[in-house]
């Protein structure tokens, strides 16, 4: 006989056994992601959901090949790619040395005389092989461009048709690939999953974390003013500005000038009000994404500044720091009228208006 299912959505009639699984589904209606990340502060349907996601920050990959030793952060991945060696599906599971021992590779079904690699389908191989011909059937009508695959050149003939099939439901922007679309949404989310494991600063990009890490080891450009190290001699370039003063970016609306292009980007702001990054809690909307980082703090909250001397534990450095004054005694703000002395500058501002 089926399974009693009692528990009935008032939204699309869907009927469940358990009434726990009924409201996990009402989540897709209600729009609810009760589970959120700490580090990007993203939302997820389920707990596991947002533990499979983690693995981006963390780079945990426990699912492993037992053939070839690659490791996965997703199972699906692993049962996809051991079709590679096997030429069929598996069990996807963390491999451990007493299952390794039991499991039996079959040769792979197709495999490729060029080069030797192999191939779960006879289409993929086929594919392939034109890597090593150069054959390229499909060319572009408008520019003679030729590829080897028919959805490279749907995709390429998007230059010529200006179609953009990804839109941005934020802001209307519309992308050839949806990869690119994926890439722009973090501008509006202010999400940065890619993060290094050395210093732990975060990044939208992975090419951006890539450059990043070369300053933790290799820093061949120095700075001959104050013999600093830079990764890049691009980062250099920006650095010497200090001891030049070169602002070479200017404020066409006030005359402002800033040494990198980005900090006249963020001023900009002030004068057109655009505020690309949204909350996805309550809507809020801000000019610079730490600014949203910081601001989602609040929904989840996390406070990672934590006052050594009584325990208490704040959003930002800046009122950490403000606080710790509380116990050292610190009033770093002087008045120069009569010399009293405040810890805030807000307190010694609405001191002045005394004299």
């Amino acid at each position: 006989a089926p399974s009693e299912r009692p528990h009935r959505c008032g939204d699309c009639g869907k009927t469940f056994s358990r009434v726990s699984n009924l409201s996990q589904h009402r989540r897709i209606h209600t729009g609810e992601r009760p589970h959120r990340c700490g580090d990007c502060g993203k939302g997820f349907l389920q707990r596991s959901d947002l533990q499979r996601h983690r693995r981006i920050h963390t780079g945990e990959r426990p699912y492993h090949c037992d053939a070839c030793g690659k490791s996965f952060s997703v199972s699906s991945h692993l049962d996809r790619h051991r079709r590679i060696h096997s030429g069929g599906p598996a069990a996807a599971v963390p491999v451990t040395a007493a299952t390794a021992s039991q499991q039996v590779v079959s040769p792979p079904p197709h495999r490729c005389d060029g080069c030797g690699k192999s191939f779960s389908q006879r289409s993929a191989l086929a594919k392939h092989r034109k890597s090593h011909s150069g054959e390229r059937p499909h060319r572009c009508g408008d520019c003679g461009k030729a590829f080897s695959r028919g959805s490279n050149l749907t995709q390429h003939r998007r230059i010529h048709t200006g179609e953009r099939p990804y839109s941005c439901g934020d802001c209307g922007k519309g992308f050839l690939q949806r990869s690119d679309l994926e890439r722009h949404q973090r501008i509006h989310t202010g999400e940065r999953p890619y993060r290094c494991n050395a210093c732990g600063k975060s990044f939208s990009v992975s090419s951006h974390l890539e450059r990043h890490r070369k300053v933790h080891v290799e820093k061949p450009y120095k700075c001959g003013e104050c013999g600093k190290g830079f990764g890049q001699r691009s980062a250099l370039v920006k650095h010497r500005r200090i001891h030049t003063g070169e602002k070479p970016y200017q404020c066409s609306q006030c005359g402002k000038s800033f040494i990198q292009k980005s900090d006249l980007t963020i001023h900009g702001r002030m004068h057109s009000g655009e505020k690309p990054y949204r909350c996805g809690d309550c809507g809020k909307c801000f000019s610079v994404s730490s600014n949203l980082l910081t601001h989602r703090r609040s929904h989840l909250g996390y406070k990672p500044y934590q006052c050594s001397q009584c325990g208490k534990s704040f959003i930002q450095r800046s009122e950490l720091t403000i606080h710790q004054r509380v116990h050292t005694g610190e009033k770093p703000y002087n008045c120069g009228e009569c010399g009293k002395s405040f810890s805030r500058s807000s307190h010694l501002n609405r001191h002045r208006r005394t004299h």
